[in-house]
This record gives structure tokens, sequence and C-alpha cells, in this order.
């Protein structure tokens, strides 16, 4: 497993990199790289119960990010659909800026998180009582706090830049258009702890698999009506 610090170097060198040539990967990128550093500081801190397993989790789950995008580089045909739909729509300049973000968030949180809290979770999960559960759920759950407190970051430094014209609704909204943001990745990531659960519950290899194909299509629909908001 690599280390946190290896993965955020990683982060900003691809993101630097992508933004000098104009790659719009570097969108979802560097807000991913935000929240990461913004994680790794509150592990730092003992904001969470547990930060050892919370540490595990932020390395496994951006494991998962450059894995597919290792693939997607590749043209390997094992690429996540799902990532493939997003990295695919960066290319293409219609598409919003909001459009790439939210592509991005959706194909890590929704596909990668709960394969991520499987693989940290699947060892200790028989043998885990409810309050050892809770205390994983609510670890989980902290998380959010961090993403809220990121958004206006993430919009004044990420998406203003690209998109000038998002400014004046900022200004009409004031804190609105952030917490409809900070709100859809929460709802998104209560769904996920469900998703993991139902993994971790799975009585054989052919069930998880079902529930990942099935998780994978839910994905990759809600992308294609991401595709069509704008």
């Amino acid at each position: 497993m690599n280390s946190i610090t290896s993965l955020l170097h990683r982060m900003t060198q691809e993101s630097i990199q992508w933004e000098t040539i104009g790659d719009r990967r570097h969108i979802f990128l560097q807000c991913y790289t935000l929240m990461s550093q913004n994680m790794y500081s509150a592990i730092g801190t003992k904001h969470f119960k547990d930060p050892q397993w919370v540490s595990n989790l932020l390395v496994r789950f951006s494991e998962y990010y450059f894995d597919a995008l290792d693939l997607y580089q590749a043209e390997h045909p094992e690429v996540p659909q799902v990532w493939k739909q997003a990295h695919d729509a960066t290319k293409n300049p219609e598409t919003h800026v909001l459009q790439n973000l939210l592509l991005g968030i959706n194909a890590h949180i929704n596909y990668d998180l709960p394969l991520a809290l499987y693989d940290c979770l699947e060892t200790e999960w028989p043998n885990c009582d409810r309050p050892k559960k809770i205390l994983r759920k609510e670890d989980h759950q902290l998380v959010n706090q961090i993403i809220s407190a990121s958004i206006d970051e993430v919009q004044e430094t990420i998406i203003k830049p690209i998109s000038p014209s998002l400014a004046i609704i900022d200004n009409i909204l004031g804190p609105i258009d952030e917490w409809i943001l900070s709100r859809l990745i929460s709802s998104w990531r209560t769904d996920v702890w469900e998703v993991s659960e139902l993994l971790l519950e799975a009585k054989s290899p052919e069930k998880r698999k079902e529930i990942i194909l099935k998780q994978e299509a839910e994905v990759f629909e809600r992308g294609e009506k991401l595709l069509r908001i704008f």
C-alpha cells in the first residue's frame, strides 16, 4: 500500500501537468487533492475516532482512483466504465466545468468508495460487534465535515477561475450553491455506506460481483444524467 504523502505528491504533480497542457482532468483532481490534503490534516489533529483506520481508507480510496487512471491511459479494456465516462467527458470542450467535476466525484464516491470501504473492513467485519461498526460508520460520516469545509475553497480556487460566470451566480446565491454541492456529496456518501454493507454481508464472491456490477450500472446512468443537465 502506498503512503498518503506519496499519493498526495502524485495528485499534485498530475494536476499541475494537466492544467498546464489544458487537460480538463485537472478539475476533479485539483478538487480531490485539496480535499485529501484537508483529510490528511484532520487525521493528524485526531479529528477521527480511529485515525489509523481512516488513514488506511484514504490511501486505499486514492489507489482506486489511480488504478483506474492507469488503465484509462493505457486504453485497457478493463477500465471501469464510470471512469472512462468521466475522463472522456473532459475531452469535449462543450462539457461544463461543473459536469467535469461532478462526473469525477460521481465515479470516485459512488463507485470507488464502496470498494475501498469493503477492502478496509473485510477482515474485521465478521467479528465486529455493534459498537465497533458504529464507530467505523461515525468516522465515515465525519469525513462529510471535511468535505463541507472544503467546498468554498474548491469554488474559489478551482471552479471560478475556469468559469468566471459562476461568480455572478455565487454573488446572488451566497453560500447556497456550496451548500447544495455539500449536501449532494453527503447524500451520496450515505448511500455508499449501505452499498459497502451489502458487499460485506454478501455470502459469496458471485453475489459481491453482482452488487458491484449493479452499482457500476447505476453510477454510469447517473453520469449520463449529469451530462444532460447543461
